[in-house]
């Protein structure tokens, strides 16, 4: 595949032990209940913060060696069975909030379900987020990938975003400040600390702008685009949402499905019959399973096509 899987280094220090925090820290929890492929072996230290401000206090603790890893729904992503050295912070049912400032823009915080969006906003008649029902994840997650769908992209409505720094220094940036593409976000300025050392950084929220319209049509299009959804989706069983990205000019579920890939399987994991750029576990399949499918599909269409598939999957952690 052309993108390499991102693999955290093990922890080069002892067990920390945070002080003054509000939050819940577990360790070594298995992730397999926190994805939505049901696969991935344990966090190391894994914690669910009280609010933006104990989240900024755990950084501000943590050693500079400490891999630090963001989680939200857990779609979108591969953990494999080794699971991951460091701290998870998990944002779901956590950073919930979800306000609207005025009469077009609202506040939503990274652990926000992007369905929960699309709902609020149509409620309160505002128009352009019915897309987000059809995402299967967080708005931190929507924001670090732009994640889209039904032809609408998150970043297309982002006015400013929330960030943490490293040291827990919390700032506010626009729209500028990123270079915005398909599925990909990048920083277009660097933070760095006092003493000169560039500092990586975070969503914790977003304010989105839109624009008022009609709730009942709103609620209208949402409800079509979930009925799309579920005619064209395996949405009962176990996945991720789409792994491949698609190329330009194509659609990786066509080139999948015409290289006759639909229902092969490794192990417990399966190409989807509903959707084939869909995998889905279809037991007990290992996070080993998915990722050696990932490689045969995409070996496969580019050995029939010439077109090299990219993963739109993050794939992170140890075998």
């Amino acid at each position: 595949m052309n993108a390499m899987p991102e693999t955290v280094p093990p922890a080069t220090h002892a067990a920390f032990i945070p002080e003054g925090l509000r939050g819940r820290l577990r360790h070594e929890e298995p992730l397999a209940g926190h994805t939505s492929w049901r696969v991935g072996g344990p966090a190391q230290h894994f914690y669910q913060p009280a609010d933006i401000d104990d989240i900024a206090a755990l950084l501000r603790q943590l050693p500079q060696s400490e891999p630090v890893f963001w989680l939200g729904l857990g779609s979108n992503l591969l953990v494999r069975d080794g699971g991951l050295r460091g701290t998870v912070i998990a944002t779901s049912g956590m950073l919930g909030g979800l306000t609207q400032l005025d009469a077009q823009t609202v506040r939503a915080e990274a652990g926000v379900p992007c369905a929960k969006v699309a709902r609020f906003t149509a409620q309160a008649g505002l128009h352009g987020g019915e897309f987000f029902a059809g995402i299967p994840g967080t708005v931190g997650g929507a924001l670090a990938m732009n994640a889209g769908a039904f032809g609408g992209e998150t970043w297309s409505l982002v006015q400013s975003v929330e960030t943490l720094d490293r040291s827990g220094a919390r700032h506010v940036r626009n729209m500028d400040e990123y270079r915005i593409g398909y599925r990909s976000v990048s920083t277009a300025r660097a933070s760095a600390d006092a003493s000169g050392i560039v500092q990586q950084e975070w969503f914790v929220a977003a304010t989105l702008c839109l624009t008022p319209a009609d709730s009942g049509s709103a609620k209208a299009r949402i409800k079509q685009f979930l009925e799309r959804r579920n005619l064209t989706q395996p949405t009962s069983q176990p996945s991720a949402g789409s792994v491949f990205r698609n190329p330009p000019g194509d659609y990786a579920a066509r080139l999948i499905e015409a290289s006759r890939l639909k229902g092969v399987c490794i192990g417990k994991a399966c190409v989807s019959e509903k959707h084939a750029n869909f995998i889905i576990n279809t037991g007990q399949a290992r996070a080993a399973d998915i990722e050696a499918l990932m490689v045969k599909i995409a070996a496969t269409v580019e050995q029939q096509y010439g077109i090299r598939l990219i993963p739109e999957i993050r794939i992170v952690g140890e075998p």
